[in-house]
């Protein structure tokens, strides 16, 4: 089983929940519409890297924030990318198909270790920049559906095992990427950088 890292420890996630279409701008840039429920869908444990890979010319980033789930309540914060086979999520869209194929294969959710969560997740943010150019940039106040709403609703129906993560949502920003891009992340809160990460494209 693949595993993250939470301060000291190593944490085995036995899945992954993910928010789809939960910034504004990044639902106008892809040409979607606004949902009227959340929309849901998840990532196997097999889909967790500490590597970013290239998958292919079709396969898209999207950075996210990314919450750990320990007795019910967030108890962790770092940073995902939400690997996307653009291509074939089209395709499966058109047809009113499930998006596994284009968003739960193995190295699709790539997540820097994780730190303690702030109690006031109000301020809680990132930046993304690939190859020194900033890339995404996200804020707890542009989320449409805020973390507790959440982790609320994934509850009514699916249990949320500790050391579950929960991808929040990416804004706008996202695009296919290329072997030996540089990525570099940096999750703030108010009171400053929570952590920082790198990582380099490999094939």
């Amino acid at each position: 089983m693949k595993t993250i890292r939470f301060h000291d420890k190593v944490v085995t996630p036995s899945k992954i929940v993910c928010v789809g279409r939960n910034y504004a701008a990044h639902i106008e840039e892809l040409g979607n519409e606004t949902p009227d429920t959340m929309v849901l869908f998840n990532k196997p444990n097999s889909a967790v890297s500490e590597r970013l890979r290239h998958f292919g010319a079709d396969t898209r980033f999207e950075g996210e924030i990314a919450l750990l789930i320990e007795k019910g309540r967030i108890s962790g914060i770092g940073f995902g990318f939400d690997l996307t086979h653009a291509d074939i999520q089209n395709r499966l869209k058109a047809k009113g198909l499930p998006w596994e194929r284009a968003k739960a294969f193995d190295g699709s959710a790539v997540f820097t270790p994780f730190v303690e969560a702030p109690d006031d997740l109000a301020s809680v943010g990132f930046r993304l920049f690939r190859n020194g150019t900033p890339a995404q940039e996200a804020h707890y106040d542009r989320m449409i559906h805020k973390p507790r709403e959440i982790i609320e609703e994934i509850s009514t129906f699916m249990t949320l095992e500790d050391g579950d993560i929960v991808m929040t949502g990416t804004p706008e920003g996202v695009s296919t990427y290329a072997e030996g891009d540089l990525f570099r992340v940096e999750l703030f809160d108010g009171h400053g950088i929570l952590l920082e990460k790198e990582w380099s494209v490999v094939p």
